[in-house]
């Protein structure tokens, strides 16, 4: 496996490590719709969570969380809805990042809850 791949994995298991010691529940993880990815979906109360997440060895280039394009929101939105209706889900839906810069020194994990709203 592509090394970004296995730092992905890494990320994606503290953020839903970091998520439940919240207090939220995981429903799915690496859910699919069409050419979207909805890297965690999680809920806590009426709230859904579509959680992005990010990781970086570093911040050099900038924070993980700034690499989360318009394209990437829209499919997220577009799988999002995907996921509401199949499971007749009555709640509201938030769309965060997660973004976890770690290396040897140190793990930094920053939630972002309502990183950004779909557009009508």
């Amino acid at each position: 496996m592509a090394e970004h791949n296995e730092l992905g994995k890494q990320g994606e298991e503290i953020a839903a490590n970091h998520l439940v010691e919240k207090g939220y529940k995981i429903l799915a993880r690496n859910w699919r719709y069409r050419n979207a990815e909805i890297d965690i979906i999680a809920r806590k109360s009426d709230e859904l969570a579509i959680v992005e997440v990010k990781t970086r060895t570093s911040n050099y280039f900038g924070e993980p969380e700034e690499f989360v394009s318009r394209k990437q929101q829209q499919n997220l939105i577009m799988a999002s809805n995907e996921y509401v209706i199949r499971n007749d889900l009555d709640v509201d839906v938030r769309f965060d990042i997660i973004s976890i810069v770690f290396n040897q020194k140190q793990q930094r994990v920053y939630h972002i809850e309502g990183a950004f709203y779909p557009r009508l």
